[in-house]
């Protein structure tokens, strides 16, 4: 998903709720799930930290972020959600979404490659419009 070899941080509270989702959606028997397989990767290499010390600027769950498309300059604003309140009209990204995955734990400033069918998008990380922990909201 990502050609940034960074580490990513991630809240524990989104670690534990992510895995949950994880490991129901795998024991449901679904279709392929590589888009599980990603986040689990992706998990299993972040740095796990307690809400209260996430950087302000890190995409968490439920932040809102505004990214640059670095091929055409066009700006996006997305709020990263679970599945179930994805809405893609809304700008609400399903966080087992390719561009989900890759947004979790990066901060603005960073870059990310966001594979799309006909090729790889190279997004950057303008701005964090909200995060739910800068908010003081950790139950989100």
């Amino acid at each position: 998903m990502k050609k940034n070899k960074r580490k990513i941080f991630v809240t524990e509270h989104d670690h534990k709720r992510l895995t949950d989702l994880i490991e129901r959606s795998t024991n449901s028997g679904s279709r392929d799930r590589t888009d599980l397989e990603e986040l689990a990767a992706e998990l299993e290499n972040a740095k796990i930290v307690a809400p209260k010390r996430i950087p302000p600027d890190v995409v968490t769950m439920n932040s809102t972020v505004r990214v640059r498309d670095l091929e055409n300059g066009k700006e996006y604003t997305y709020t990263l959600v679970f599945p179930d309140e994805a809405d893609p009209a809304e700008g609400m990204i399903s966080i087992v979404a390719p561009i989900g995955t890759a947004l979790l734990g990066y901060a603005c400033g960073d870059t990310i490659d966001w594979h799309v069918p006909s090729g790889t998008r190279r997004l950057e990380i303008v701005d964090l419009v909200y995060q739910p922990e800068a908010a003081g909201d950790y139950d989100l």
